[in-house]
């Protein structure tokens, strides 16, 4: 039996799945261009504000905070006039061979990062958020190009140029919603020119070669595999990152505090019998001192005793001869009374 207004469960799950699949979808779609970007890593070429393959040549009061540094080419002209500050000059050394080799590795690394937005040729006036940008020739850059990380400081901008970047006179790279040089890459497939007076954001790695006009400034890096760097009194800088701060929230702690519960014993009563202590009375035996005689013990005289001895003997001698005269009186009554006794029984029984 079927109830009334009963459906069938069919278009409720249909109806969950599709929810389902385009919950699934969602974050496909939402997921923004810089989800895999990641910051290039340009190993022992990291210190080297100018580095060329054969020469760097300066004219003017170039202002280079960074080393400089060419491989395998040995020709470094222009300093002075040109300053450097806080690197060195490296020429076909060791330390100029490995920075070379760190930017072969850079370059290619750089290529290779995805997903990839094809841009136009020229991008000024557009403000980009973190991602990779390509356009598979010429790149260039008329005006203001704003780079915008969207709050996050570790957000990585890399530009793909597949043949030359060339930017016009007194343009410029704009960072802001926390946007930091040290992340923005420019990897150029053959030169790259920077106009003058051009405000310059990012490290630029060549395959072949970098001019930098009169009077622009960059902050961070040309780096040129395999031809030359021309300086004309620019300002390069080395870009540094700035420390992250994470803030984290903590929850306030509750602290909970049991009541203390206080327990009364009851005081015990404890009730002491009184002790009974019987005192059985002391029996006092009187001893009779007993009376030696002084004198001789067969007689009881001799000596001095006989003046104070011989009273109390008598006495008592006579004491006892008193003792027996009144027991023999009393045995003759006796005998009298139980004869006259017998006699009268015997009379009774003659009659």
């Amino acid at each position: 039996m079927i109830r009334r207004g009963w459906r069938h469960p069919w278009p409720i799950g249909a109806a969950l799945v599709a929810t389902s699949a385009a919950l699934l979808l969602v974050p496909a779609l939402a997921v923004p261009a810089s989800a895999s970007t990641t910051a290039v890593a340009l190993g022992n070429a990291a210190p080297f504000a100018v580095l060329a393959g054969t020469t760097v040549t300066n004219t003017g009061t170039s202002q280079i905070a960074g080393s400089v540094g060419v491989s395998p080419g040995s020709a470094v002209t222009g300093f002075p006039p040109g300053l450097i500050t806080g690197g060195s000059i490296d020429a076909a050394n060791t330390t100029a061979q490995a920075a070379q080799a760190s930017l072969t590795t850079a370059y290619l690394a750089a290529a290779g990062e995805t997903p990839v937005t094809v841009n136009a040729s020229d991008l000024g006036g557009q403000t980009l958020v973190p991602g990779v940008y390509q356009n598979a020739a010429a790149m260039s850059l008329t005006g203001t190009v704003t780079l915008n990380a969207e709050g996050n400081a570790n957000a990585v901008f890399v530009f793909l140029a597949g043949s030359t970047l060339t930017t016009a006179p007194s343009s410029s790279v704009v960072l802001t919603g926390g946007a930091q040089a040290c992340n923005v890459f420019w990897q150029v497939g053959s030169s790259a020119t920077i106009g003058t007076t051009t405000n310059f954001v990012g490290s630029v790695l060549a395959l072949t070669s970098i001019s930098v006009q009169t009077g622009a400034t960059i902050s961070g890096r040309v780096l040129a595999r395999n031809g030359q760097v021309s300086l004309e009194g620019d300002t390069i800088t080395v870009p540094t990152c700035n420390a992250v701060t994470t803030t984290t929230t903590t929850s306030p702690v509750t602290t909970t505090t049991s009541p203390v519960t206080t327990t009364t014993t009851p005081f015990t009563t404890t009730t002491t019998s009184p002790v009974t202590t019987t005192t059985t009375p002391s029996t006092t035996t009187t001893t009779v001192p007993t009376i030696v005689p002084v004198g001789a013990p067969g007689t009881g005289f001799g000596g001095a005793a006989r003046s104070s001895g011989g009273p109390l003997l008598w006495a008592s001698a006579l004491a006892l001869l008193a003792g027996l005269a009144v027991m023999g009186e009393a045995l003759r009554r006796r005998r009298l009374a139980l004869h006259s006794s017998d006699a009268s029984a015997s009379g009774e029984r003659r009659s």
